[in-house]
Protein backbone atom coordinates (compact mmCIF):
# COMPACT_ATOMS: atom_id res chain seq x y z
CA UNK A 1 0.00 0.00 0.00
CA UNK A 2 2.64 2.37 1.29
CA UNK A 3 6.53 2.62 1.53
CA UNK A 4 7.28 5.00 4.43
CA UNK A 5 10.37 7.29 3.39
CA UNK A 6 10.81 9.68 6.76
CA UNK A 7 8.95 11.89 9.22
CA UNK A 8 9.44 14.73 10.92
CA UNK A 9 9.26 13.64 14.57
CA UNK A 10 12.09 14.93 17.09
CA UNK A 11 13.14 12.83 19.70
CA UNK A 12 11.77 14.31 22.96
CA UNK A 13 13.24 12.20 26.00
CA UNK A 14 15.79 10.49 24.96
CA UNK A 15 18.91 10.79 23.24
CA UNK A 16 19.74 8.40 21.08
CA UNK A 17 17.12 5.62 19.60
CA UNK A 18 19.74 2.86 20.27
CA UNK A 19 17.04 -0.21 21.27
CA UNK A 20 16.01 0.35 17.67
CA UNK A 21 19.18 0.41 16.08
CA UNK A 22 20.37 -2.78 18.19
CA UNK A 23 16.95 -4.48 16.67
CA UNK A 24 18.20 -3.45 13.16
CA UNK A 25 21.61 -4.77 13.56
CA UNK A 26 19.89 -8.24 14.81
CA UNK A 27 18.28 -8.51 12.76
CA UNK A 28 20.48 -7.71 9.93
CA UNK A 29 23.32 -9.72 11.22
CA UNK A 30 20.99 -12.50 11.23
CA UNK A 31 19.73 -12.72 7.91
CA UNK A 32 23.48 -12.96 6.63
CA UNK A 33 24.72 -15.39 9.28
CA UNK A 34 21.50 -17.71 7.79
CA UNK A 35 21.09 -16.76 4.30
CA UNK A 36 25.53 -16.91 3.08
CA UNK A 37 25.69 -20.54 4.63
CA UNK A 38 24.13 -23.97 2.30
CA UNK A 39 20.36 -24.19 1.76
CA UNK A 40 20.95 -27.35 4.43
CA UNK A 41 21.78 -24.79 7.27
CA UNK A 42 18.88 -22.31 6.55
CA UNK A 43 16.47 -24.96 6.51
CA UNK A 44 17.80 -26.59 9.79
CA UNK A 45 17.73 -22.65 11.03
CA UNK A 46 14.26 -21.52 10.13
CA UNK A 47 13.06 -24.96 11.50
CA UNK A 48 15.16 -24.75 14.86
CA UNK A 49 14.27 -20.73 15.55
CA UNK A 50 10.95 -20.66 13.44
CA UNK A 51 7.59 -20.60 15.17
CA UNK A 52 6.12 -23.75 14.11
CA UNK A 53 2.18 -24.03 16.04
CA UNK A 54 2.11 -27.47 15.71
CA UNK A 55 5.63 -28.32 17.34
CA UNK A 56 4.34 -26.00 20.55
CA UNK A 57 0.92 -27.26 20.67
CA UNK A 58 2.81 -30.43 20.96
CA UNK A 59 0.78 -31.69 18.03
CA UNK A 60 4.15 -32.68 16.45
CA UNK A 61 7.61 -32.82 17.17
CA UNK A 62 10.80 -31.90 15.94
CA UNK A 63 13.89 -34.27 14.66
CA UNK A 64 15.83 -34.20 18.04
CA UNK A 65 18.58 -33.04 15.30
CA UNK A 66 16.99 -29.73 14.57
CA UNK A 67 16.02 -28.84 18.45
CA UNK A 68 17.76 -25.47 18.86
CA UNK A 69 16.14 -23.67 21.31
CA UNK A 70 12.81 -25.01 24.03
CA UNK A 71 9.52 -24.36 21.58
CA UNK A 72 8.32 -21.51 23.48
CA UNK A 73 11.14 -19.73 23.04
CA UNK A 74 10.51 -19.64 19.50
CA UNK A 75 7.18 -17.24 20.43
CA UNK A 76 10.42 -14.40 20.00
CA UNK A 77 13.08 -16.22 17.73
CA UNK A 78 11.05 -16.51 14.61
CA UNK A 79 10.96 -12.79 14.55
CA UNK A 80 14.63 -12.72 14.21
CA UNK A 81 14.41 -14.76 10.76
CA UNK A 82 13.14 -13.57 7.36
CA UNK A 83 13.09 -15.43 4.24
CA UNK A 84 14.73 -13.17 1.41
CA UNK A 85 16.28 -10.06 1.28
CA UNK A 86 12.74 -7.83 0.17
CA UNK A 87 11.26 -9.33 3.22
CA UNK A 88 13.80 -8.14 5.82
CA UNK A 89 14.22 -4.64 3.87
CA UNK A 90 10.41 -4.18 4.25
CA UNK A 91 10.31 -4.60 8.11
CA UNK A 92 13.48 -2.76 9.05
CA UNK A 93 12.50 0.31 7.04
CA UNK A 94 8.81 0.11 9.06
CA UNK A 95 11.20 -0.43 12.46
CA UNK A 96 13.71 2.66 11.42
CA UNK A 97 10.67 5.10 10.55
CA UNK A 98 8.59 4.50 12.99
CA UNK A 99 10.27 2.74 15.41
CA UNK A 100 12.60 5.67 17.31
CA UNK A 101 9.22 7.82 18.06
CA UNK A 102 8.10 4.71 19.56
CA UNK A 103 11.40 4.12 21.89
CA UNK A 104 11.06 7.90 22.81
CA UNK A 105 7.25 7.71 23.94
CA UNK A 106 8.01 4.11 25.94
CA UNK A 107 12.03 4.86 27.01
CA UNK A 108 14.73 1.97 25.73
CA UNK A 109 13.85 -0.63 28.52
CA UNK A 110 10.00 -0.83 27.95
CA UNK A 111 10.58 -0.48 24.00
CA UNK A 112 12.29 -3.80 24.30
CA UNK A 113 9.49 -5.05 26.33
CA UNK A 114 7.00 -3.94 23.62
CA UNK A 115 8.91 -5.34 20.71
CA UNK A 116 9.18 -8.70 22.11
CA UNK A 117 5.55 -8.94 23.05
CA UNK A 118 3.98 -7.72 19.97
CA UNK A 119 5.83 -10.36 17.77
CA UNK A 120 5.00 -13.29 20.66
CA UNK A 121 1.34 -11.81 20.31
CA UNK A 122 1.73 -12.20 16.36
CA UNK A 123 2.90 -16.22 16.52
CA UNK A 124 -0.32 -16.43 19.59
CA UNK A 125 -3.07 -15.73 16.99
CA UNK A 126 -1.01 -17.49 14.04
CA UNK A 127 -0.61 -20.48 15.94
CA UNK A 128 -4.21 -20.20 17.32
CA UNK A 129 -6.10 -20.05 14.50
CA UNK A 130 -3.98 -23.07 12.26
CA UNK A 131 -2.91 -24.94 15.29
CA UNK A 132 -2.08 -27.92 13.74
CA UNK A 133 0.05 -26.53 10.61
CA UNK A 134 3.73 -27.70 9.84
CA UNK A 135 4.90 -24.58 8.15
CA UNK A 136 7.32 -22.28 9.70
CA UNK A 137 6.49 -18.90 10.44
CA UNK A 138 9.20 -16.08 10.32
CA UNK A 139 9.54 -12.46 10.08
CA UNK A 140 9.20 -9.30 12.34
CA UNK A 141 6.32 -8.19 10.87
CA UNK A 142 4.21 -9.01 14.27
CA UNK A 143 6.07 -6.54 15.82
CA UNK A 144 6.19 -4.43 13.10
CA UNK A 145 2.79 -4.01 13.18
CA UNK A 146 2.57 -3.33 17.04
CA UNK A 147 4.82 -0.67 15.81
CA UNK A 148 3.05 0.74 13.27
CA UNK A 149 -0.46 0.86 16.08
CA UNK A 150 1.80 2.65 18.61
CA UNK A 151 2.48 5.37 16.25
CA UNK A 152 -0.56 5.79 15.11
CA UNK A 153 -2.23 6.18 18.91
CA UNK A 154 0.97 8.11 19.44
CA UNK A 155 1.19 10.58 16.74
CA UNK A 156 -1.55 10.70 14.52
CA UNK A 157 -0.89 13.94 12.94
CA UNK A 158 2.35 14.11 12.58
CA UNK A 159 3.64 14.97 8.68
CA UNK A 160 5.19 11.66 7.19
CA UNK A 161 6.94 11.06 3.54
CA UNK A 162 5.54 7.89 1.73
CA UNK A 163 5.70 6.33 -1.59
CA UNK A 164 2.08 5.70 -2.13
CA UNK A 165 1.67 2.48 -4.23
CA UNK A 166 5.07 2.78 -4.07
CA UNK A 167 5.77 4.83 -6.36
CA UNK A 168 4.31 8.29 -5.24
CA UNK A 169 5.66 11.15 -3.21
CA UNK A 170 3.56 12.16 -0.50
CA UNK A 171 3.63 14.34 3.02
CA UNK A 172 0.49 13.75 4.47
CA UNK A 173 -0.74 13.00 8.69
CA UNK A 174 0.48 9.91 9.97
CA UNK A 175 -2.95 8.47 10.43
CA UNK A 176 -4.06 8.26 7.14
CA UNK A 177 -1.28 5.82 5.70
CA UNK A 178 -1.26 4.05 9.15
CA UNK A 179 -5.18 3.94 9.65
CA UNK A 180 -5.47 2.40 6.01
CA UNK A 181 -2.66 -0.59 6.81
CA UNK A 182 -4.41 -1.44 9.96
CA UNK A 183 -7.43 -1.37 8.04
CA UNK A 184 -6.13 -3.80 5.32
CA UNK A 185 -4.69 -6.38 7.97
CA UNK A 186 -7.98 -6.92 9.74
CA UNK A 187 -9.61 -6.66 5.72
CA UNK A 188 -6.86 -9.47 4.72
CA UNK A 189 -7.74 -11.93 7.66
CA UNK A 190 -11.54 -11.02 7.39
CA UNK A 191 -11.47 -12.53 3.68
CA UNK A 192 -8.92 -15.27 3.89
CA UNK A 193 -5.78 -13.42 1.93
CA UNK A 194 -3.02 -15.13 0.36
CA UNK A 195 -1.24 -18.00 2.81
CA UNK A 196 2.17 -16.83 2.18
CA UNK A 197 1.24 -13.95 4.57
CA UNK A 198 0.31 -14.90 8.15
CA UNK A 199 -2.27 -11.85 8.24
CA UNK A 200 -3.22 -13.19 11.86
CA UNK A 201 0.20 -12.30 13.14
CA UNK A 202 -0.04 -9.07 11.77
CA UNK A 203 -3.64 -8.54 13.29
CA UNK A 204 -2.07 -9.86 17.20
CA UNK A 205 0.93 -7.50 16.56
CA UNK A 206 -1.51 -4.65 16.10
CA UNK A 207 -3.98 -5.69 19.32
CA UNK A 208 -1.02 -6.60 21.44
CA UNK A 209 0.08 -2.96 20.31
CA UNK A 210 -2.32 -0.98 20.74
CA UNK A 211 -3.05 -2.31 24.29
CA UNK A 212 0.29 -1.70 25.60
CA UNK A 213 1.08 1.43 24.09
CA UNK A 214 -1.93 2.59 26.69
CA UNK A 215 -0.47 0.85 29.32
CA UNK A 216 3.95 1.51 28.94
CA UNK A 217 4.02 5.25 27.53
CA UNK A 218 5.86 8.14 29.64
CA UNK A 219 3.39 9.45 31.81
CA UNK A 220 4.13 12.70 30.06
CA UNK A 221 3.52 12.03 26.67
CA UNK A 222 0.48 12.29 25.57
CA UNK A 223 -1.87 9.85 23.77
CA UNK A 224 -3.05 11.40 19.93
CA UNK A 225 -1.12 14.32 20.24
CA UNK A 226 -2.85 17.35 18.81
CA UNK A 227 -0.32 18.20 16.41
CA UNK A 228 4.09 18.64 15.61
CA UNK A 229 5.86 20.57 17.85
CA UNK A 230 9.93 21.85 18.03
CA UNK A 231 11.98 19.96 19.00
CA UNK A 232 13.12 20.19 22.40
CA UNK A 233 16.20 19.04 24.55
CA UNK A 234 15.92 15.62 25.63
CA UNK A 235 14.88 14.96 29.22
CA UNK A 236 18.28 13.51 30.15
CA UNK A 237 20.39 16.27 28.61
CA UNK A 238 23.36 17.50 30.83
CA UNK A 239 23.07 20.92 32.52
CA UNK A 240 20.69 24.27 32.78
CA UNK A 241 19.28 26.01 29.87
CA UNK A 242 21.57 28.92 28.63
CA UNK A 243 20.77 31.94 30.37
CA UNK A 244 19.78 34.87 27.82
CA UNK A 245 22.12 37.89 26.82
CA UNK A 246 20.28 40.76 27.67
CA UNK A 247 19.09 43.09 24.82
CA UNK A 248 19.56 46.62 24.58
CA UNK A 249 16.50 49.28 23.69
CA UNK A 250 16.78 50.42 20.75
CA UNK A 251 15.00 52.70 18.24
CA UNK A 252 12.77 50.58 15.64
CA UNK A 253 14.22 49.85 12.40
CA UNK A 254 12.07 49.51 9.25
CA UNK A 255 13.63 46.51 8.59
CA UNK A 256 11.07 43.39 9.01
CA UNK A 257 11.93 41.13 11.38
CA UNK A 258 12.98 37.78 11.06
CA UNK A 259 10.33 34.94 10.81
CA UNK A 260 10.78 32.42 13.97
CA UNK A 261 9.25 28.68 14.29
CA UNK A 262 10.16 25.22 13.71
CA UNK A 263 12.10 24.32 10.71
Amino acid sequence: MFIPLYDSNHLRHIRLQYVTFALIAVNVVTYFVTSLGSEEFMTATVLGLGYIPSVVHDLAELSPDLIIIPANLSYFTYSFLHGDILHLAGNMLFLWVFGDNVEDALGHFRFLAFYLLCAAAGAFLHGLIIPDSEEPLIGASGAIAGIVVAYLILYPRVKVWVLAFGRIPLRIPAWIPLLLWVGFQFTMIAIGGESEVSWAAHVGGIIAGAVLVVLLHRRDVPLLAPAEEPPSPPADAAGPPPTPEPVATQAPHNEPASPWGPR
